[in-house]
């Protein structure tokens, strides 16, 4: 119930200060009205393709992902960031030169920074399978020198999460931030539709959604659950952009993350199918149940320091799913540690707050091990 009134006090701050910036800019007649509302939807409508802010060169490309190196230095346990993979381009973890974990992490020490760039899903990847994530995996850490530290965020995450379990030797140490461990942990609005859309573990609901993308998982249809989710945040985001529309600065910064947040990127169907079943359904990560090509992936094979990090207000993947991780690797508990940062989920990616604090001080702590071997 309270989404609503969210939602209508949003919209009449947001006329408020349309009203006060308009008689501060003299623009009060009909003619300006309309010139205003044409500037407004200009704004709210036109996305372009999100970009990189830092410069790097490409090392290897795969039809699923592309390996970047943003490396300012020769030496060094290379450190690979793996982005998050739901419907969005994977430039948040290089949002913008003052949100970036790529200059954190170099900033902080790891200079051999490098990063899988997935790429949007076609005909050729529809049927990608986890098999197929771990075989491009395998020869991105072969090509650094057969061991990396791994950093996740979300769904790349549970990724890092996976392959540090069935690749102990290779991860010289693992964060991971946002990441749905143990999906039935906690509560969350999305554990709640999965549930709903899935009572007896059927996926037709999903199976119909790969459907409508011909094989593929419509990076537009992820990005409208999204907003589903949060509603009265959308509205609050486009009465901001109204109340702001004589801000040249503040209609930057709405396009700027609106490009991001709202250029969708596909995925590969049956990559999300399995997803779904195995880990969102089934919650088998956690359950020991899990087997990729046939492997099991046991968390209890990963023993190398882990960094945990979420968000307090985190509605996507509350701080129960991902803390869980402790419960279940063999890393000693000295050589664990949980941070919960004052964010939500894209905060803990790419807030200032995240950044400068949690981040910064797991980057820095990556390369004190680095130095110490």
């Amino acid at each position: 119930m309270q989404a609503p009134v969210d939602a209508a006090f949003a919209c009449l701050n947001g006329w408020l200060d349309y009203a006060g910036s308009a008689v501060a800019h003299s623009r009060v007649t009909p003619l300006d009205f309309a010139e205003d509302a044409l500037r407004w939807w200009e704004v709210a409508t036109d996305r372009r393709a999100p970009s990189w802010s830092t410069s790097h060169r490409v090392m290897r490309s795969w039809p699923e992902a592309e390996l970047l190196d943003f490396s300012t230095a020769e030496s060094g346990t290379p450190t690979l960031i793996l982005p998050p993979q739901a419907g969005h381009a994977s430039t948040i973890v290089d949002y913008s030169a003052g949100q970036s974990q790529v200059r954190t992490a170099r900033t902080a020490g790891l200079e051999r920074a490098f990063v899988l760039s997935w790429q949007p899903a076609t005909d050729q990847t529809a049927s990608s399978s986890i098999e197929d994530y771990i075989a491009i995996l395998d020869e991105a850490v072969e090509l650094l020198g057969g061991r990396i530290n791994l950093v996740g965020d979300c769904q790349g995450g549970w990724l890092a999460t996976i392959y540090a379990a069935l690749r102990p030797g290779s991860v010289a140490a693992l964060a991971v931030a946002g990441a749905p461990i143990d999906f039935h942990a906690g509560h969350s609005a999305i554990q709640e539709w999965v549930r709903s859309l899935s009572r007896n573990g059927e996926l037709r609901f999903y199976e119909h959604l790969v459907g409508l993308g011909d094989g593929n998982h419509l990076g537009a249809n992820q990005i409208l659950g999204f907003k589903m989710l949060e509603p009265a945040e959308e509205i609050s985001r486009l009465a901001g952009l109204w109340g702001h529309v004589h801000d040249t600065a503040y209609a930057q910064r709405y396009t700027d993350f609106e490009n991001w947040f709202a250029w969708g990127q596909d995925l590969p169907g049956a990559f999300y199918l399995w997803i779904v079943e195995h880990l969102f359904i089934g919650n088998e990560l956690v359950h020991g149940e899990l087997h990729v090509d046939g492997q099991p992936v046991d968390l209890g094979s990963i023993d190398c320091p882990v960094f945990m990090l979420a968000g307090r207000t985190d509605h996507i993947t509350p701080a129960e799913q991902m803390f869980a991780l402790a419960d279940y690797v063999g890393t000693p508990s000295r050589d664990q540690r949980q941070l919960l940062v004052d964010a939500g989920h894209l905060g803990l990616f790419m807030g200032h707050a995240a950044l400068e604090g949690a981040w910064t001080d797991v980057f820095t702590a990556l390369a004190a091990i680095d130095s110490e071997h």
